[in-house]
């Protein structure tokens, strides 16, 4: 498949070097995955909790999102939040590494007291990817409420990049989400799937599913900047080209990686350097107020 080619603006994003033979790659890549899933395994139950977040002020005297107080207009001209949505049985301990690369390279950047990060957590009893979306949506509105900015940046691992995309593409989270970076997501379906007779949310990963054709049908208009990462040796892809973002109406970047696996794309130095950048580079008009009302969907 002939993947996108990169904007000027991402076109120095790093890249791991070329494996010399793919062989020896596959089992360097798998040893790698190895490490890396024993340290995840380590630190999960460290993110098992949901992430602690400052206090929401309230009006009026109903609770709930729809009556929190947003800070003052000003915080915009700040770097737009990031949400970090992890992938299937996971929970928000993958980004530990990648959050700290951000947090760094937002104190590198003089904006460290403004870069607003999340990790979010949802139910591995979750079998819908349509509920998990319509649930990020409502954490993106309290985020956008509370933190004073109109649009967030999103980075979802697996299943998380997949659950972000429905929101943005189904939702109408175009209107809040600036830029949506994927790492290793299913975009096209996937023909690997464990458990897929047994859990309902795995079989919506598969390719042909009904959440995967929904994601075909047209999405005009959509504001939402994508920026795909795919692995060459990542053994849950299959085939490994379906990570890649294939819409005709949807700005995407596809940034194909080589040398690791699906578990070491939220971890791996280089690819968070990329995601960096990624997040950096500016959108025409990322500073607009959504337009007011909800968006249909297609």
């Amino acid at each position: 498949m002939k993947l996108l080619p990169l904007p000027p603006l991402l076109s120095r994003l790093p890249r791991l070097p070329r494996p010399p033979r793919l062989s020896s790659a596959l089992l360097g890549a798998t040893a790698l995955e190895l490490v890396v899933l024993a340290g995840h395994l380590a630190v999960y139950p460290f993110g098992l909790t949901p992430e602690r977040r400052p206090p929401t002020r309230q009006t009026g005297t109903e609770p709930g999102i729809g009556s929190a107080t947003a800070l003052p207009v000003t915080a915009v001209a700040t770097p737009p939040p990031v949400v970090l949505l992890h992938g299937f049985i996971d929970n928000r301990s993958v980004f530990v590494l990648l959050r700290r690369a951000l947090i760094r390279n937002g104190q590198d950047q003089g904006h460290h007291r403004h870069r607003h990060l999340e990790s979010l957590n949802y139910s591995p009893l979750t079998r819908d990817i349509r509920a998990a979306a319509g649930l990020l949506g409502r954490h993106v509105e309290e985020i956008c409420a509370r933190t004073g900015h109109h649009r967030v940046d999103i980075v979802g691992h697996s299943l998380g990049g997949l659950i972000a995309r429905y929101y943005v593409q189904r939702l109408g989270g175009d209107r809040r989400v600036r830029t949506l970076v994927t790492l290793g997501t299913p975009h096209g379906g996937t023909a690997v799937a464990p458990g897929a007779g047994v859990h309902p949310i795995v079989r919506q990963m598969r390719a042909g599913s009904s959440v995967i054709e929904e994601l075909r049908t047209p999405a005009p208009g959509c504001r939402t900047r994508f920026v795909s990462f795919w692995s060459e040796l990542d053994q849950v892809m299959v085939p490994t080209e379906t990570a890649c973002v294939d819409h005709p109406d949807l700005n995407a970047v596809n940034v194909r990686v080589t040398g690791i696996g699906h578990l070491a794309l939220p971890v791996h130095p280089t690819v968070a350097a990329a995601i960096r950048e990624a997040l950096d580079a500016p959108v025409t008009g990322e500073d607009a107020a959504p337009a007011a009302g909800a968006t249909s969907v297609a």
